[in-house]
């Protein structure tokens, strides 16, 4: 028996395998060592000056290899201009476009492709010569990176897909006569932009020139195609199949074949149904609406011949339920059998009921004024008109009323006639003359009301038929008057015409306000203006006066209003600025005629035109007198 772990070998056999392995080890070192030596001399060998640019390189399909970086640069740019006004004839579909680089700004950076290029045969001793063999046995292209100016090449783009592009028409059902057939859709196509772009410029980028370039064409499918629009085209032909009737309580109405027809929205715009809708529904169903329908009456206000306010009720209406049916009507045309449909009709109430118009408060007069009026026929229509305008306003409490907001403007559209006006302090004719007459009531009513005035503005000139210090008057759309409801119940405001005066009363819940007033006396502030006219007629220096003017004048009016209890609610005073009216004169301009000539007299000293012994010098001559030195000459 050996004892465990006792090798089989004898000992020379081990010692002959360990020689052996140390004998293979040195022969794999010095082969390898043998191959690094062999590589660093063929790395020596084709390592060449580090100063040009590797044997294969190429740049934009240019042959480099050999140059330096700058000869590489100088004759890559030599190329390029070259080729920079050479066109390229691009094509997509039937289309051709002659485009260059001069055209599109397209430009390469050959500065930086050939440093790419020269890194590409670049290191360390024979590193480099073995990158250098490398490309010589198997090239090395470097693209340049290219840039071009996308102004110029969106507007080219834009065109060539002007001329490119065909939009995909979409399947449709078209009526004919009284059925429809399904018209099949058709492909469209468009430029591939970003493909196109990129395309163009790499080509334009190189020195390749003379092969035309085909650019990327999109084929687009009509969104709906003829099988989709199957179930729309057996609706259709149901709907139009037989007549309609129409139901609603004892009334019938048929609609015709034809009739149906013009209810019918193909399908368009991507949809694939067909339905009721449509201008010509619409049209139809609003006469249709009118004929089964009755406007809601609100409740309003009546004043009584004894001035007693009383509420006329409210009445609910009738109002055509236009989605429910049009969808009856649906189902019966889309039906080839269930062929009526029964009208959806539905109450319409009031926007302001008995009840609510009971709630509003109206029961009595809060203000009341009255003016008279006359003057022409246009200045009595305005009045009228705008009166009727402002009749029957309603002022809910905390709310403002606005003359100008409530009548609009005032024009010969509306039915306004010319009639004098002050414009710019003097009255002329103008469109609207009159309106103040009802706006100064308006004014006045609210005054005795006790309301709260916000805006009134006083007339350029002094009117004697107003209230002295209460006119207002309005420009549509800057000079307005307003008053605000600060009590607590609505207000209305009614309007009464006479044959020569206005009345304007203010309806609501009495409140018992207390209103005390003072007007200051009308006082002269200035002189009379003076407008002059040059009269050739006249001689001059006379002045004739055709109409005596007045002085500018002011006054102001103090109110206060108290509620029932004594507290004071407003203080207000209005102060009022009138402009004097000038005096119109005339200042004669004609010149005076000439005095005729006289003959100068001889004394007897033969001195002319002088007594004897008198002095030599002049003499005033008086108005109105002759000359006391001169004689007349005598015949």
């Amino acid at each position: 028996m050996r004892p465990e772990n006792t090798s089989i070998y004898p000992a020379a056999v081990r010692r002959r395998h360990r020689s052996a392995r140390r004998i293979a080890a040195r022969r794999a070192v010095l082969a390898a060592a043998l191959l690094v030596a062999l590589g660093a001399l063929i790395g020596v060998a084709f390592a060449g000056s580090r100063t040009t640019l590797a044997s294969g390189s190429e740049i934009a399909g240019l042959d480099v290899g050999g140059l330096t970086a700058n000869e590489a640069t100088k004759t890559l740019s030599a190329r390029a201009g070259q080729v920079e006004r050479i066109p390229v004839t691009f094509t997509a579909g039937d289309e051709s476009f002659r485009l260059s680089a001069s055209q599109l700004g397209v430009e390469a950076n050959w500065g930086a492709a050939v440093r790419a290029a020269a890194a590409e045969g670049d290191g360390f001793g024979p590193v480099r010569g073995f990158r250098r063999l490398h490309t010589r046995l198997f090239g090395a292209e470097v693209a340049p990176s290219l840039t071009a100016y996308t102004t110029a090449l969106d507007y080219k783009l834009d065109q060539i897909a002007a001329a490119v592009d065909r939009a995909s028409v979409d399947a449709r059902l078209e009526r004919i006569g009284l059925g429809v057939t399904v018209v099949p859709g058709r492909s469209g196509r468009r430029l591939d932009r970003e493909a196109a772009a990129e395309l163009i410029v790499g080509t334009l980028g190189s020195f390749e020139r003379g092969t035309s370039v085909a650019l990327p064409i999109v084929a687009t499918a009509p969104r709906v195609r003829q099988a989709d629009l199957a179930t729309a085209a057996r609706q259709a032909d149901t709907a139009l199949s037989a007549p309609l009737r129409l139901v609603y309580g004892e009334t019938r109405w048929r609609l015709p074949r034809w009739r149906i027809a013009a209810l019918l929205d193909l399908p368009s715009g991507g949809d694939t149904r067909v339905a009721v809708a449509g201008k010509g529904a619409e049209e139809y169903l609003e006469r249709l609406a009118k004929a089964v329908g009755r406007e809601p009456q609100d409740a309003h206000f009546r004043v009584t011949a004894t001035g007693k306010i009383v509420i006329v009720p409210s009445k609910p209406g009738l109002q055509l339920d236009i989605p429910a049916t049009v969808k009856a009507l649906s189902a019966a045309a889309f039906s080839p059998t269930e062929r009526t449909a029964q009208l959806a009709v539905r109450v319409a109430q009031p926007q302001r009921t008995t009840g609510k118009a009971s709630q509003m408060g109206i029961t009595g007069v809060v203000g009341s004024y009255t003016t008279t009026f006359g003057g022409t026929p246009g200045r009595l229509h305005n009045a009228q008109l705008v009166a009727r305008l402002i009749d029957g306003t309603l002022v809910a409490p905390g709310a403002t009323f606005s003359f100008n907001d409530t009548t609009g403007e005032r024009s010969a559209d509306k039915g306004f006639q010319d009639a004098p006006v002050i414009i710019n302090g003097e009255l002329q004719n103008g469109i609207g003359g009159g309106v103040c007459q009802v706006s100064t009531t308006v004014f006045n009513a609210a005054f005795e009301a006790g309301l709260r005035i916000d805006r009134r503005t006083n007339h350029a000139l002094y009117i004697s038929h107003y209230p002295l210090g209460r006119d207002a008057t309005v420009n549509y759309p800057d000079i307005d008057l307003r008053f605000t409801n600060d009590t607590e119940k609505w207000l209305l405001l009614r309007t009464f015409v006479g044959s020569g005066s206005l009345t304007v009363n203010l309806y609501g819940t009495p409140v018992d306000r207390r209103v005390e007033s003072e007007t200051t006396p009308l006082v002269v502030t200035g002189h009379v203006p003076v407008k002059e006219t040059e009269d050739p007629s006249l001689p001059r220096g006379k002045r004739v006066v055709d109409e005596v003017g007045v002085p500018p004048r002011e006054t102001s009016v103090h109110r206060t209003v108290y509620d029932a209890d004594g507290t004071l609610l407003h203080d207000d005073v209005w102060r009022s600025y009138y402009v004097g009216e000038p005096s119109l004169v005339r200042v004669g301009t004609k010149k005076p005629p000439k005095k005729p000539k006289q003959a100068p007299a001889n004394d007897e000293s033969g001195r002319t035109g002088v007594a004897p012994g008198a002095a030599e010098q002049s003499q005033p001559v008086l108005p109105g007198q002759g000359n006391p030195l001169v004689t007349p000459t005598q015949p």
